[in-house]
């Protein structure tokens, strides 16, 4: 018997293969420069129990279909501390099934049971399919946000 509801879970050492995969998907999409040292780098922040970053895996019948990488944030100006998730996605086969909806409502689970009081992200302005996901699961906010680049010093 098959199950069509994913299974939300952290990430495991068992993932990886198929996590690179999906990571490597999610950086061509967003049109981000191949290179193996920005996936493992990410991999060893997401597996480091000490680090910020950590991940949570979306599963159906024994595949990882989907992740949401996120770290804590605290925000001075309420008093509180929330959930931002930097980076989510879903293998573009199974789009439209519910992963992506259950990957942030384990995200919402995560931080009531932390104690944190919001999730967080951002996205493209012209990720249309993702924001019709989050129109029905979150408030679009008026903040706009802003990046500035650094340039290091050596």
């Amino acid at each position: 018997m098959t199950s069509n509801t994913p299974t939300i879970r952290p990430l495991a050492a068992a993932d990886e293969a198929r996590w690179r995969e999906l990571f490597r998907q999610y950086r061509e999409f967003y049109k981000l420069e191949e290179s193996e040292e920005v996936v493992s780098r990410a991999w060893a922040w997401l597996t480091d129990p000490g680090h910020a970053c950590d991940a949570l895996v979306a599963e159906v019948d024994g595949a990882v279909l989907g992740f949401a990488h996120h770290r804590p944030v605290p925000s001075p100006y309420t008093g509180t501390t929330g959930i931002f998730l930097d980076d989510l996605f879903t293998d573009p086969a199974v789009r439209g099934r519910g992963v992506g909806r259950a990957l942030i409502q384990g995200l919402r689970a995560r931080a009531a049971a932390e104690g944190r009081s919001f999730v967080q992200w951002v996205t493209a302005e012209d990720n249309h399919q993702a924001q019709a996901l989050y129109n029905t699961v979150a408030v679009r906010t008026t903040w706009v946000t802003y990046e500035s680049s650094v340039q290091l010093v050596m």
